[in-house]
């Protein structure tokens, strides 16, 4: 399946389902254009989200499923980009994961409390690597029209060369004449004539090994596929990561007395230049003329206070 028909047929049946302005993405010959396309399409607010997956999940409203389709054929094309290292079209990756992407709105269910983004990611993927795995051997081994003339004729050839010198011969490699014998009749170099050889003679690597006889699973390709570091979900994960370890600390600590703030902040975020920490319970203790365990009950009270303003913050 070339490039155009399997996006252009998959986008071109999400945009009839529906109506404009989402009706945007073009029935097209032009990769380029689709990615700018599904680029342009609005996102979807949590609220519009779950009207559109109830309305599809009660009356099975195709309209609703082709505005949450389309809203989200955009990380669709974000994920497929982590796979292009491995031959196959663009837009063929993009198609299957169009596919998984379908699944997972038909299966999607508003009241499980995700969003369809992360609930989706695991059906897009899924539907890609299933891909790779069925086309990963001819992908590795043949990728251009010089090397499949190579891949359909090199056994043979070779083969006829071992019946030449007689049955005698245990040569299982070729010789310099008989690579240059080859490259000549196949117009090709020696050089691809060598590299195939190479690539027919090795072993193929299972991406998605079975589990060992211990029932641990074994390790293979399939867990380092893609780059997992600019994944949406993870991205959003560690934006907010980033906004709970400054603002909302902050908001957190303004919510504590000047005693209990200057406990916590002596005990927990004062870092010296000398990668000491700030005050110990013995320092404030005599600080404040109470004893040590008085200021270790403030420092939980104020962390249990900090920790609830922290999760209303989130």
């Amino acid at each position: 399946m070339t490039q155009a028909t399997g996006v252009s047929g998959v986008a071109g049946s999400a945009a009839l389902a529906v109506a404009n302005p989402w009706a945007v993405v073009p029935s097209i010959g032009n990769l380029d254009a689709y990615i700018s396309a599904v680029n342009r399409l609005p996102m979807l607010t949590l609220e519009q989200e779950q009207e559109f997956a109830r309305k599809l999940k009660d009356t099975n409203d195709l309209e609703a499923a082709g505005k949450l389709v389309l809203s989200h054929l955009r990380l669709v094309v974000s994920v497929s980009r982590k796979y292009l290292g491995y031959g196959l079209p663009h837009g063929d990756l993009i198609q299957e994961g169009n596919i998984g992407l379908m699944k997972a709105v038909k299966r999607f269910d508003p009241d499980q409390g995700v969003r369809l983004v992360s609930y989706a990611m695991h059906w897009i993927k899924a539907e890609i690597h299933e891909y790779i795995l069925k086309n990963w051997r001819m992908v590795k081994v043949a990728t251009t029209k010089a090397q499949r003339k190579l891949f359909f004729n090199l056994r043979s050839m070779k083969q006829g060369f071992k019946d030449d010198v007689g049955t005698d011969t245990h040569r299982d490699t070729l010789t310099e004449s008989q690579i240059a014998s080859m490259a000549r009749d196949l117009k090709v170099k020696p050089e691809e004539v060598v590299e195939m050889e190479m690539r027919m003679s090795g072993g193929d690597v299972m991406l998605d090994p079975a589990p060992n006889d211990d029932g641990d699973e074994a390790f293979g390709p399939i867990a380092y596929l893609a780059d997992t570091g600019h994944e949406p979900t993870q991205m959003i994960e560690s934006h907010q990561r980033d906004v709970l370890a400054s603002d909302g600390i902050a908001a957190a600590l303004e919510e504590l007395d000047s005693r209990s703030r200057r406990i916590v902040e002596e005990r927990w975020l004062k870092v010296n230049d000398d990668g000491s920490g700030g005050m110990t319970l013995h320092d404030l203790a005599a600080e404040y003329g109470v004893s040590a365990e008085r200021i270790r009950q403030i420092e939980t009270a104020a962390m249990k206070k900090m920790r609830k303003a922290l999760a209303e913050y989130a």
